[in-house]
């Protein structure tokens, strides 16, 4: 097949490989089903990320996890909206965003993919990603090994460390929202991994928090404000706006 004649061409060298997360159920968005498959402008979410990694040419495997019960879903929607491309894998997803990166990764050193690998991490519910910011991701991931898309805060922040009562105001100008992709070097993240406790494996909500809590470098890069998370019902109103003009 292409695809096994592919990684025989490139297994020796570093490979570009995307793990974009459609395990949700979409309990906060009310639409009842889960929300990848949703459809936003007459497309599914997933087909709307799915395309713009499909864009990027240096990617060289693009794996969508999915809830056990939906891997077949999963997969005829893909096909439904002919999207053939070798390099789409379908996997099943796990119970935590960590343990879904987790086996994503597995995936990748189960078909034997260099360990110095980059994975890129994405939620499919932003279903504005592009292209550059794909690509940007993996740039930065090359250079520090664990690299994040952000945007500056724009509001004044509230801490609360007691329920009701204002305990701190910190400094605007060094505060930034995380956005995905987010990238790392796969033999990093295992090494880091590894090295975790059950305690601190809860507390990975995303993958920079697993870098941070080793003090590893991460590389962060500008994202963009129209790569917000569909999310609630109001999201899907702004994304139908923006799509249909």
């Amino acid at each position: 097949p292409y695809r096994r004649q592919r990684q025989m061409c490139i297994r020796d060298s570093l490979m570009i490989c995307a793990a974009l997360l459609a395990g949700g159920i979409g309990t906060r968005l009310d639409v009842g089903m889960p929300k990848q498959f949703y459809l936003i402008a007459d497309k599914p979410i997933l087909i709307h990320s799915l395309e713009a990694f499909l864009k990027v040419e240096e990617m060289d495997e693009i794996i969508v996890s999915s809830p056990k019960e939906c891997i077949n879903k999963t997969k005829d929607v893909i096909k439904e909206y002919e999207l053939t491309d070798p390099r789409i894998t379908v996997i099943e997803g796990g119970k935590r965003r960590s343990d879904t990166i987790l086996n994503s990764i597995n995936y990748t050193l189960e078909n034997d993919y260099p360990k110095d690998s980059i994975m890129v991490t994405h939620d499919a519910a932003r279903i504005f990603v592009t292209p550059q910011l794909i690509k940007d991701s993996v740039r930065y991931a090359k250079q520090y090994g664990a690299a994040s898309a952000v945007i500056p805060a724009t509001d004044v922040i509230f801490e609360s460390k007691k329920q009701g009562i204002l305990t701190d105001v910190p400094d605007r100008q060094y505060l930034l929202q995380s956005q995905t992709p987010q990238s790392f070097n796969i033999n990093h993240y295992l090494e880091i991994y590894s090295d975790l406790s059950d305690e601190e494996i809860d507390k990975l909500d995303e993958a920079m928090i697993l870098f941070h809590m080793r003090g590893h470098e991460i590389g962060l890069f500008e994202g963009d404000r129209t790569n917000f998370k569909v999310t609630r019902p109001s999201d899907i109103k702004i994304a139908n706006a923006m799509l249909r003009g």
